[in-house]
């Protein structure tokens, strides 16, 4: 693809964090899909370390 044609295509996005910025995204009319997501064991990392040595 050249480069002048991707900027000629419709802008799609996928969010991944604040919805705020989906809702920018959205009052600018580009489509965009929020993701709603976490981090593993909400980010605690002993949590996690314990899940690793569970095999979870």
């Amino acid at each position: 693809m050249i480069l002048n044609e991707l900027f000629e295509q419709e802008l799609k996005a996928i969010n991944v964090g604040l919805v705020s910025f989906k809702e920018a995204l959205d009052d600018a009319e580009f489509k965009c899909v929020q993701v709603d997501w976490s981090p593993p064991a909400g980010g605690d990392e002993d949590v996690l370390a314990a899940l690793k040595a569970l095999g979870i």
